[in-house]
């Protein structure tokens, strides 16, 4: 294990002990290392406020676990933190002889030898999530509640002000949308869905993505025309992708520009069977038992 820095040992300790109670973490029990980590700021409503960054700090840690990159001892790991396959209310000293016995260890052995490792793992994936939100470019806008009408004066300055923020939402409500879908199709592809059900999700994941590539491509050439990269650094964010040549992300978003439904989006690209061959394989994983209609290269 290479040495831990002062940050990382903190983010290990504070890890450690949320062992004790496990998941959700309450806010009187929220350790200030955890909730001051970038992506735990970030994702709060209301990053001043105790109780919503550590709502946004169970958010977090509930995704990593359920994403854990080690198969073999993720149940374990969610265990230790009094998540399913354990039950509510379970004590640390159950939790870990249930932990032990998800993982296929004695308890003793795990306690010492896997118990130190997973908590280590699950430090550094936090670690990492905080570094990916301090890369970012930009961080959606938060909203707060508004009870009396705000009009826009008629000021040229006041409508350039309401323009940027009209563009900056539509821009993130595309992001999300895409976000969304390709969530749909990572959830479907875990369930094993039907082959048809897995293309048709696969498709609308293509319509959200290009319709958000779309408005990034007019917000950043209207607000950022010197990058040359926060298209795709924003794209990033709604979530991985098939890699796509820059004439086919270019057919993708044409098809989608413009306020395009799904209905037609598909008809636009009806005779571009290998776009849509790259993307549904390059999102699903081609199938050994493609139905009739897959093998002719469809989209629905």
């Amino acid at each position: 294990m290479p040495t831990k820095s002062p940050v990382e040992g903190e983010v290990v300790a504070a890890v450690t002990r949320l062992l004790r109670r496990g998941l959700p973490v309450t806010p009187a029990g929220a350790d200030a290392a955890l909730l001051d980590l970038r992506g735990v700021v970030a994702r709060a409503v209301d990053p001043t406020d105790i109780a919503s960054r550590t709502a946004a700090l169970n958010g977090t840690l509930r995704g990593l676990l359920a994403r854990f990159p080690d198969t073999r001892y993720a149940p374990a790991a969610r265990v230790l933190f009094g998540l399913p396959p354990a039950e509510p209310g379970l004590n640390l000293t159950a939790r870990r002889d249930l932990a032990a016995e998800q993982a296929g260890h004695e308890v003793h052995h795990f306690r010492k030898r896997v118990e130190p490792k997973l908590i280590e793992k699950i430090a550094w994936e936090l670690l990492a999530d905080a570094d990916r939100f301090t890369r970012t470019p930009m961080i959606a806008p938060r909203l707060a509640p508004v009870t009396l009408r705000q009009p826009v004066p008629a000021d040229p300055f006041a409508w350039e002000v309401t323009e940027h923020e009209e563009q900056l939402t539509r821009l993130w409500s595309a992001l999300y949308a895409a976000r969304a879908e390709l969530l749909t199709v990572e959830r479907l592809v875990s369930l094993r869905a039907d082959r048809i059900d897995l293309i048709h999700a696969a498709v609308t994941a293509a319509w959200r993505w290009a319709a958000a590539r779309a408005e990034a491509i007019g917000y950043t050439t209207d607000y950022a025309p010197e990058s040359d990269t926060l298209v795709d650094d924003l794209l990033a964010l709604a979530g991985w992708t098939p890699e796509l040549a820059e004439s086919q992300a270019s057919r993708l978003t044409e098809a989608a520009a413009g306020g395009a439904g799904r209905d037609q989006f598909v008809h636009a690209l009806h005779n571009e069977t290998g776009l849509a061959r790259t993307w549904v394989d390059g999102l699903l994983g081609k199938d050994p038992h493609p139905t009739a209609n897959d093998e002719n290269g469809s989209t629905q």
